[in-house]
């Protein structure tokens, strides 16, 4: 019997005869290369389990085999990962993909210092920890591209890439209609005085939205109204709001847009504190519709998009890439738009 003391250990030439396929076959299996349907794949991981086979590392290593590893590396500083669930949400979609097929996530936060991103993936392509790469918040004219074109680690990107820059990606359809809709919504209600919170004016989806934002606002025959530029951290919306609205004023707005929910959740926090109510003196929006805004108070009116989905349909690209086969090959449902998700922190314009 294998694994006997004083027995012959096993070969990739028994696990191939156990499981009725070629010496080939276990190999794809082994490499996580070629396309092997989830069947035989399982047929070859039973044998080896019978027979308690394991292929040598390093032999494995020689062969160049896969590591079973992605990664995603954070240019961001952890408090401030820590304070925006949206890559939480993100993460979860992403690992429902991975995890079936015996992947794994390697999350790697390196802080905003210069240079700090591009070291990671030359280190992580220079040791060989990874087969592939997922990218997030898109930038403009994106170095991160060619960089890891160049270290020839395949690549896939969550969000829209600036036009000149071609890489594979993600991305929900027709991107300007939760914005659209919000900003619809907020006439409606008979707000003319306008502002906009976004993130950092590198980032593509900060573009993105100011245009649909100012194309809104001029349909209407509006002015493009208060435009600001925050690191996307609650601490900025809060001093960013009270800024604002503060008593030095000369003309506030009546309604405020913020470009994720936990910047629009502090907004309102600090429109409370200096006596506003929302939404009787100001309407608050915020962007991706985590669980949060639902159990706040005010419920925070905001634009949904489905970053689970988002996730899992990025860890898809990812495989057909590497031409790695999904656990379950069923269709994924298709990524919809973001719509806007009407609570109670919107309301009637005050009267001027």
């Amino acid at each position: 019997m294998a694994g006997r003391k004083g027995a012959a250990k096993p070969t990739i030439a028994d696990v191939a005869a156990l499981a009725g396929v070629s010496v080939s076959a276990v190999s794809k299996v082994v490499n996580g290369r070629g396309s092997i349907s989830a069947p035989t794949r399982q047929r070859v991981l039973d044998a080896a389990d019978k027979l308690r086979w394991s292929p040598s590392a390093t032999a494995v290593a020689l062969r160049g085999a896969r590591t079973r590893a992605i990664a995603m590396v954070a240019s961001r500083a952890p408090d401030v990962l820590a304070a925006d669930p949206h890559f939480t949400v993100l993460i979860a979609g992403i690992e429902r993909e991975l995890a079936p097929a015996d992947y794994g996530l390697l999350l790697h936060i390196v802080g905003e210092e210069p240079d700090a991103e591009e070291r990671a993936y030359r280190r992580l392509a220079g040791e060989r920890r990874v087969d592939g790469v997922i990218l997030t918040e898109s930038r403009v004219n994106d170095p991160r591209f060619q960089l890891l074109r160049d270290l020839r680690l395949p690549a896939v990107l969550v969000g829209e890439p600036w036009p000149e820059d071609a890489v594979p990606a993600v991305g929900a359809p027709g991107q300007d209609v939760g914005m659209k809709e919000a900003v619809t919504h907020l006439l409606g209600l008979g707000h003319r005085h306008f502002a906009y919170l976004a993130g950092p004016e590198d980032r593509v989806h900060t573009a993105y939205r100011r245009r649909v934002f100012e194309a809104a606002l001029a349909e209407a025959g509006l002015r493009p109204g208060w435009m600001v530029t925050t690191d996307f951290t609650p601490q900025d919306a809060a001093s960013a709001t009270a800024a604002l609205l503060g008593p030095g004023s000369a003309s506030r707005p009546t309604a405020i847009l913020y470009a994720n929910d936990t910047m629009a959740i502090a907004g309102m926090y600090a429109a409370r504190r200096l006596g506003y109510d929302v939404p009787g003196d100001v309407s608050v929006v915020g962007y991706d519709d985590l669980p949060m805004g639902d159990v706040v108070f005010p419920g925070l009116t905001t634009i949904g998009q489905d970053l689970t989905q988002l996730g899992r349909a990025a860890a898809a690209e990812m495989f057909r890439l590497l031409d790695v086969g999904r656990a379950d090959e069923t269709p994924l449902p298709a990524l919809t738009p973001p719509r806007l998700v009407v609570r109670e922190s919107t309301g009637r314009a005050p009267r001027d």
